[in-house]
């Protein structure tokens, strides 16, 4: 290797300028020193690591398209479409089977009803109920009345009564649904 001169600058003389080139020619860009062209220098860019690793995902994925090919030509035994279908007989059960086509219901559009049921209209006369005072207590405001047809015990508050009564009293009421169960209102005598 050539020696540099002491105490010139580095591009004083041609000597230093060829020796500089040749100690750093290692050092410097291919393109630089004139060596490669840019096309040739970005595929040298390149590394081995990255050609192979850019080999095996090609392998894997041409594997991987050989494997789905062979599975397409040569279905195994109970992975085909028909082993996974269900069907549903008569009674609503899973069945394997298709269903019998002799059984088969025809159901009218119009017969389907979707949601809550159209109320028909209620007579007033039928939600009046009547029935005998069981229990009366005066003093904390309640009493129990016991329904004449479905022998059921319905709750009474002193607030519902539109007239004073008594125990074994016959009365007439309504039954309402309350936090705690069936109450009875509009309660009045039998006279």
């Amino acid at each position: 290797m050539a020696r540099l001169k002491k105490g010139l600058p580095l591009a004083a003389s041609a000597e230093n300028v060829t020796a500089f080139q040749r100690m750093n020619f290692f050092t410097m860009n291919p393109i630089q020193t004139g060596i490669l062209s840019q096309k040739q220098y970005s595929n040298m860019a390149e590394t081995w690591n990255k050609k192979e690793r850019e080999k095996k995902k090609q392998q894997v994925k041409k594997e991987k398209a050989e494997r789905k090919q062979e599975r397409k030509d040569n279905p195994k035994s109970g992975n085909n479409f028909e082993s996974m279908l269900a069907y549903l007989d008569e009674n609503g059960n899973l069945s394997s089977q298709p269903p019998d086509p002799r059984k088969k219901i025809q159901v009218n559009v119009e017969d389907i009803e979707i949601g809550v049921r159209k109320q028909e209209p209620v007579n007033p006369e039928d939600l009046i109920r009547k029935g005998t005072v069981t229990f009366f207590n005066d003093s904390k405001g309640y009493c129990f009345i016991k329904d004449d047809v479905t022998q059921e015990s319905v709750f009474v508050h002193i607030n519902s009564l539109t007239e004073e009564i008594r125990e074994q009293n016959k009365v007439t009421f309504e039954v309402e649904m309350g936090p705690k169960g069936s109450n009875a209102v509009n309660v009045k005598l039998i006279k």
